[in-house]
């Protein structure tokens, strides 16, 4: 898992705000196994200083080769990655990730779904399209993108849960085991600061330092 986490964004410095809250989820009944349902919730923290910006590798991930995208690689929302993906110990395999739209919300979407605490958080959505690579069975499996401020510092904020109808975190479909297969789904992150310009993938240990990072515009 990347440094800042799969079902969780947030930045790795220790300065918490606190603003830890819930709200009722209406899907309650489904079956845990096969759909998460957290509750929502949201926390600031001190947003992460950049690191200093290096060489980008060319971009890579050309799935009919059987090459996955370079740690560090640079790219465009668009642009299509390939990359090895762990959900747990038994689904891992090979995924192709492309950011479709890294989109600006409301702030009074974020208000009505995280309460009071979330007034002057600006919500954006990450949309992408999830391909199964490997053909291996990866059903029922989630994927987060963090969101990234200019020069790849976190927002500093914490989010669990999304925005119904606007980014829902889908979960893949039982059928995602083959070659092929697909789905979309949504990442939210927030901001209390800068906009978010970009959305990065930085989990298992090879790229959590280098995260593979798609940039708008």
């Amino acid at each position: 898992m990347g440094h800042k986490g799969r079902a969780v964004l947030a930045a790795a410095a220790a300065i918490t705000v606190g603003l830890g809250l819930s709200a009722c989820n209406d899907d309650s009944d489904g079956d845990a196994a096969a759909k998460e349902s957290p509750a929502a919730s949201v926390s600031a923290e001190a947003p992460a200083s950049p690191e200093p910006a290096e060489e980008s590798p060319a971009a890579g991930g050309d799935a009919a080769a059987g090459d996955v995208t370079a740690p560090g690689t640079k790219l465009k929302v668009g642009d299509r990655a390939v990359l090895p993906f762990e959900y747990t110990s038994e689904k891992k395999g090979t995924i192709a990730v492309t950011v479709t739209a890294i989109e600006k919300g409301a702030e009074s979407d974020m208000v009505g779904a995280f309460g009071e605490k979330a007034k002057g958080m600006t919500p954006y959505y990450v949309k992408m399209k999830v391909e199964n690579v490997g053909g291996t069975d990866l059903s029922y499996a989630s994927l987060k993108l963090d969101g990234d401020l200019e020069g790849g510092a976190g927002t500093g904020v914490i989010l669990i849960g999304d925005l119904p109808g606007k980014c829902d975190r889908e979960t893949a479909p039982a059928d995602f085991k083959t070659e092929g297969a697909s789905f979309e789904t949504c990442s939210l992150s927030a901001t209390k600061t800068a906009p978010v310009v970009a959305a990065s993938f930085d989990e298992g240990d090879a790229y959590e330092d280098e995260p593979v990072v798609w940039a708008a515009g």
